[in-house]
């Protein structure tokens, strides 16, 4: 899989082009949207997803209301109420709506200046990628000198998830450029197995050594010392450092900080939200009770048995060894106090 070949999401001329990635890996199926609906339920229904790739969603979708906007001559309301619900249509990862809202600025100079912020917001992304996984890279190497690394993923964090070479799985993807990778675990990972489906896909397409390992394998493989770093992504993370990532994290987490392992989250810098002052402020997406209670079409729980499915968890700060960006590894307080410094006003 080249990845001058392959993306998550693109504009392809009048339309956006995407990845369906509930058919992964089965099938390679490519969908080409120009209505609002069809991208609402694209991204409600994970066939794009990750943070970066829904900040390109969300610019994208704003030239594409504008478009459907302009063929079927919508008044500004139903234009404006088109755009909010791609805006809203996933409710924890920030950079859907900061996708929005970045090239909304752009809209008093019409849709071609829109669209031209939206594709260089994809360009930017590419490039932050691939800098968050030299940054990464760097940092466990520093660590870790001397022998390959054994790593720990938990979701899909590469190509699919951004517009192109990935965030934790691109720190992964540097380490394997530089023969420095020995084993990578792959957490199945809650909800729709993204991990066994997308991340073990991206590896086996680029000939990376790994296994795929239930969500409760997890802790037991950390602690058993079959671990020597834990890489995750983030859908957002708050002024204090705390991160909300796929359902699991957490755990992963908390079996690093005994095992005396580093955990490590991988995000771009647009994922950090300094309006959102901690973890509790996160909103926690919950997810239909039949992804728990069914296997394929199969029940497996009784059906007086209810579910309680949460998209994501909240890992909090002082279990996090570093956060890597574009801008770098700092320690969450670094970014905290990073943070606070942009916005204290001199007296």
């Amino acid at each position: 899989m080249a990845d001058d070949e392959l993306r998550a999401i693109t504009w392809e001329g009048d339309h956006v082009r995407l990845i369906d990635q509930t058919r992964l890996p089965g099938e390679l199926v490519m969908l080409d949207i120009d209505e609002v609906d069809p991208l609402v339920d694209a991204i409600a229904r994970l066939a794009v997803r990750g943070a970066p790739a829904l900040g390109a969603a969300g610019a994208l979708g704003v030239v594409v209301a504008l478009r459907q906007a302009e063929r079927e001559g919508w008044d500004d309301a139903t234009r404006d109420a088109a755009i909010t619900r791609v805006r809203d249509a996933r409710p924890t990862a920030i950079n859907l709506a900061w996708g929005v809202d970045r090239v909304l600025a752009q809209l008093p100079h019409g849709t071609e200046a829109v669209l031209a912020d939206a594709l260089a917001l994809i360009r930017e992304d590419e490039e932050a990628n691939r800098a968050l996984g030299r940054a990464g890279a760097d940092w466990i190497q520093q660590r870790i000198p001397d022998r390959p690394i054994r790593v720990l993923t938990h979701c899909n964090t590469g190509m699919l998830a951004t517009t192109a070479w990935g965030t934790a799985l691109g720190i992964v993807r540097e380490l394997a450029t530089r023969d420095a990778i020995e084993l990578v675990y792959v957490d199945e990972t809650r909800p729709l197995l993204q991990g066994a489906r997308l991340t073990a896909w991206e590896l086996a397409e680029e000939g990376i050594a790994h296994r795929v390992q239930v969500d409760g394998a997890a802790a037991s493989t950390i602690l058993r010392g079959m671990v020597d770093v834990a890489i995750i992504g983030a859908d957002r993370i708050a002024a204090n450092g705390d991160t909300a990532n796929k359902i699991g994290s957490v755990g992963v987490a908390l079996a690093c900080a005994d095992a005396g392992v580093p955990f490590l989250v991988a995000a771009p810098a647009s994922t950090v939200d300094p309006a959102t002052r901690s973890g509790e402020e996160i909103e926690i997406e919950e997810r239909a009770a039949e992804e728990v209670t069914f296997f394929a079409s199969d029940r497996t729980a009784p059906e007086a048995s209810p579910a309680f499915n949460p998209a994501f968890d909240v890992t909090p700060a002082r279990l996090i060894s570093a956060i890597v960006t574009e801008v770098g590894a700092e320690t969450p307080a670094e970014l905290a106090a990073r943070l606070d410094a942009a916005l204290t006003v001199p007296a």
